[in-house]
């Protein structure tokens, strides 16, 4: 049985304010906590079933400090999944290296909100070979519950950094790309060996003062009326467009 204080101290994980004072995070789920264990990042704890620990016995000896075996009842208290029958797990916060500019592409997100969002976001950058992402730091945390849930276990495998973006864009030597709704086609432009594709906030776009310094500015042409297309979506088009050019 998992105790009252226990469960009282892993859901207040859930409010970034006592991440950031732990420097811990929830993962939850299967498929999620699998991915974890496969990582480099340290695990604290594993809630989980008897049927998750057998199957998963020698990486939870190996990574895991605190092993406690719960029942569905107490995996659905203690994090934020509606429907978790086999695990949850308490995750240091990692030490990422510096930027590295090594890598064909980065993405910059200025100002996204929504954790979903930037969730599908890791998980696209994760499918087309992007390992690190630039977000401004009033971007949703990276660490927020629906944004590990919705990364679907890419989040152990790209790297997000906070960080101005103006200072950190007049510091980078490569063109930067701005996903904007008035542009050149994305469908014939001819991509740079070496770039940032700036995705911007869900309402408003990217930041005036963002767009000052871009050096592309690209919509993915329209044929219908939609008035505008998910930060995810246009994520994914671009970074297709991108790959076409540049597959390896």
């Amino acid at each position: 049985m998992v105790s009252k204080s226990l469960i009282k101290f892993v859901r207040s994980l859930q409010l970034k304010k006592n991440r950031l004072k732990e420097e811990l995070f929830l993962v939850e789920g299967e498929k999620s906590v699998c991915e974890l264990l496969n990582s480099s990042f340290s695990v604290e704890m594993l809630f989980a079933s008897d049927a998750f620990t057998s199957a998963n016995q020698k990486q939870i000896s190996e990574k895991v400090r605190q092993v406690h075996i719960a029942t569905a009842n107490e995996l659905q208290q203690l994090g934020t999944l509606q429907s978790n029958e086999t695990a949850l797990a308490i995750a240091h916060f990692p030490n990422y290296p510096p930027p590295s500019w090594n890598h064909r592409y980065m993405l910059a997100l200025d100002g996204l909100r929504d954790p979903g969002n930037l969730g599908t976001i890791i998980r696209i950058a994760d499918w087309f070979g992007i390992g690190q992402i630039i977000a401004s730091p009033d971007t949703v945390d990276f660490f927020n519950p629906k944004v590990i849930n919705s990364s679907m276990g890419s989040f152990t495998r790209v790297i997000l950094y906070y960080h101005d973006l103006v200072s950190f864009f007049k510091e980078a030597e490569v063109p930067l790309i701005a996903a904007v709704m008035n542009g050149e086609s994305s469908h014939t432009f001819q991509w740079p060996e070496k770039g940032i594709i700036c995705i911007g906030n869900e309402s408003n776009g990217i930041s005036d003062e963002v767009i000052a310094i871009t050096s592309h500015r690209l919509t993915i042409p329209q044929f219908g009326k939609a008035e505008s297309l998910n930060a995810g979506i246009a994520t994914a088009l671009l970074c297709d467009g991108m790959r076409r050019s540049f597959p390896n």
